[in-house]
């Protein structure tokens, strides 16, 4: 025996193995039915042996399994600290070089455009309108003075949530916005695009997605409060887009500097001169209120740089208590020219903070670390008054780290485990999110109903995974009443901190745990009627003590009092056929009232009804048919049987487990009462 393994052992090691060709061989050569079996437990005996070796093998390296896996998530987390920083000093090496060329910038383009002033404006804006008349619905684009064109291409949109295509679409950068345009794939002529969006450069933000194949060469535009996925064409294309975007957002942001600073007088004008000294007053009056804030302090004269320095090193905390400082010392000061251009350079950099701390909660960053690893974003948000704005940053970074783990858990093993692990995981999430969205937002009562709304659709999301693991995968009605038992119980954890999302997951639930009732409910008429087509009415003999010793714990497990109706020996005083009937009714009761909530009693009540009239009809008309005496005395015990035990425990059961009687299962008790009848009538229930 161990020769003849070891030969099918290196037999199927083989590079050179053809299953086909070896079946074909072993059929060719094997005498008959045994022998193909015992082949087949041959090689059974060989799988089973090869998965206890690899299964040793596992436990054998088990902890260095671990230790490996610690030590590859520490590297990570060091590699995502390492470039983070390498990040940051190329912001501040790119921020202190843009400070020192901007001033070398601002005179060369000066002096360009005093140079070549009407040629390259009206190259620009001839370029941009031949452009847009491929474009279907832009005629008062060109209406804004100065407005001409930076760069355009063709990109790919894709889906935010699922990473699918949309469209493809055309991007037109202008000095001062972003133009997309949809593709028309059946359009002839000169027009082969049509408007879909223009925003101002000022109205959104420019993130790079990571590449992860085959997602790749992608960058996020953000726009309070929807977002857009955009692909180019390869990853040159890709850095000219955020490269050119930056510089163009940049370049307006200085050029609105220069118009402000151009809107403030700073020739000398001679003053006229009155002779109304009211007027002097009122000069007088006006130079004191000007003169009375003292902006020449030294942390005031700092702050804009101070603020980049904070930004750059991202100490949003520090920037925030800078923001904090100014505001209460401008709280009750006078609104002079001097603290309107104070107040447009810190609002430039309190916009830079901002894109800075929505782009730390967007879901493309690690969500590891649980909600806590959100809190310092969300919490500076809420400090410079954008709670709104952090709720639904914080519960949209909440949704994907809660989507991405359900996708992450394997599916493996028994169904049972799988729910236990995905309800853990679930439930653990969202406990902890509320918990953290109280400490958080625990000032700002009017967030808490987005996050109730936000509950619910992620309630959704899990029971689409639970119902794709636990219905569409046809499990037994015993399985899948466990799993929803576990659900509930899960669930109910959520009431500890104030929140009942039960309903919510009955409700959610319902259409598919109806149908499992309803098909189980089929599956058990159609076995009982088959076994009714060859009931011979005969008692039933169990063969051993022990089999009838199993049969009255299953029937007192039930609540069915079974002594009467069994001898000494091993026969029953029942029909096999009512007897399999009786207990698998009980195993559906007992399973339903697992399944059990409000709006499934009628399914629940109307399927036992129909299950007991398929027994019923059968014996009554087994009694009105049968011409034997003795068999028809049989059939009677049967029928008082199901009509005087089996019937009230139902009704009982029921009621213990839904809280109100069954008034349906009374009344059909009640129609179909057996009488004691004479062997030679054909008259057998009332």
């Amino acid at each position: 025996m161990s020769e003849t393994g070891n030969r099918l052992r290196k037999l199927l090691e083989s590079p050179n193995f053809d299953p086909q060709n070896y079946v074909k061989q072993l059929s060719q050569q094997s005498d008959g039915d045994r022998d193909l079996q015992e082949h087949r437990q041959k090689i059974q005996n060989l799988a089973d042996e090869t998965a206890q070796n690899l299964k040793k093998n596992v436990y054998k390296n088990y902890r260095q399994f671990i230790e490996t896996a610690k030590e590859i998530s520490y590297l990570e987390s060091e590699m995502y600290q390492l470039s983070h920083i390498l990040t940051e000093q190329k912001s501040i090496m790119e921020s202190i070089t843009q400070a020192l060329l901007s001033t070398d910038k601002d005179e060369t383009s000066k002096e360009m455009q005093a140079a070549f002033p009407k040629e390259t404006e009206e190259v620009k804006q001839r370029t941009l309108t031949s452009l847009l008349e491929k474009v279907e619905g832009v005629k008062n684009i060109m209406d804004t003075p100065g407005r001409h064109l930076i760069y355009n291409g063709d990109l790919a949109e894709f889906d935010v949530d699922n990473m699918s295509p949309i469209q493809k679409v055309h991007a037109f950068l202008m000095n001062d916005c972003l133009l997309i345009a949809t593709w028309l794939p059946n359009r002839r002529g000169t027009v082969k695009y049509k408007y879909n969006a223009l925003y101002d450069l000022e109205s959104f933000a420019v993130v790079n997605v990571k590449d992860n194949p085959p997602m790749k060469d992608m960058f996020k535009i953000l726009m309070f409060p929807d977002s857009r996925i955009f692909q180019a064409e390869n990853s040159k294309v890709k850095k000219e887009w955020l490269e050119i975007l930056d510089e163009t957002k940049k370049n307006k942001v200085s050029k609105d500097r220069h118009k402000k600073e151009e809107e403030v007088p700073t020739s000398p004008v001679r003053a006229e001169v009155s002779t109304n000294p009211f007027d002097m007053d009122d000069d007088e009056d006006t130079v004191d209120g000007e003169e009375s804030v003292n902006l020449s302090l030294e942390w005031i004269q700092e702050l804009p740089e101070d603020l980049d320095v904070c930004i750059a090193q991202r100490d949003f905390e520090g920037a925030v208590d800078l923001l904090d400082k100014l505001n209460e010392y401008l709280r009750d000061q006078p609104v002079t020219p001097k603290v309107k251009e104070l107040r447009g350079k810190v609002d430039e950099r309190v916009r830079q903070l901002t894109e800075v701390l929505v782009f730390e909660l967007s879901p493309d960053r690690s969500l590891r670390g649980g909600p806590k690893a959100t809190r310092r974003a969300v919490s500076q948000l809420i400090r410079l008054g954008q709670s709104t704005k952090a709720c639904e940053l914080f519960l949209k970074n909440r949704a994907a780290a809660v989507q991405t783990a359900i996708r992450q858990l394997r599916i493996e093993g028994a169904t049972l485990l799988y729910i236990h692990k995905l309800c853990n995981i679930f439930f653990t999430s969202l406990l902890e999110t509320a918990k953290e969205f109280q400490m958080d937002f625990a000032g700002n009562t009017g967030c808490y109903s987005a996050f109730v709304v936000w509950s619910r659709s992620a309630m959704r999301m899990f029971v689409d995974a639970f119902s794709k693991q636990v219905f569409d995968s046809k499990e037994s009605l015993s399985t899948a009443a466990e799993c929803v038992k576990v659900a509930k119980e899960h669930c109910q954890q959520l009431t500890e901190i104030g929140l009942d999302l039960t309903f919510t997951l009955q409700s959610l639930l319902v259409k598919d745990i109806k149908a499992a009732l309803q098909s189980y409910k089929d599956i058990i008429i159609e076995a009982t009627k088959h076994r009714n087509s060859e009931e011979m009415w005969r008692r039933m003999n169990l063969m051993t003590p022990e089999a009838l010793a199993k049969l009255k714990d299953e029937m007192r497990s039930c609540g069915i009092h079974f002594e009467q109706y069994t001898g000494d020996d091993c026969w029953v005083n029942l029909s096999y056929t009512v007897v399999a009937f009786t207990k698998q009714m009980m195993s559906f009761l007992e399973e339903g009232l697992k399944l059990y909530f409000p709006e499934l009693h009628m399914v629940l009540l109307e399927s036992l009804r129909e299950i007991i009239l398929v027994a019923v009809q059968h014996v009554d008309y087994s009694l009105r048919c049968e011409q034997d005496p003795e068999k028809k005395a049989f059939v009677m015990q049967n029928a008082s049987f199901l009509h005087d035990t089996v019937l009230p425990v139902v009704e009982r059961r029921f009621e213990e487990g839904v809280g109100k009687p069954a008034k349906q299962l009374q009344d059909l008790r009640k129609s179909t009462r057996p009488v004691r009848i004479n062997p030679e009538s054909t008259t057998s229930v009332v």
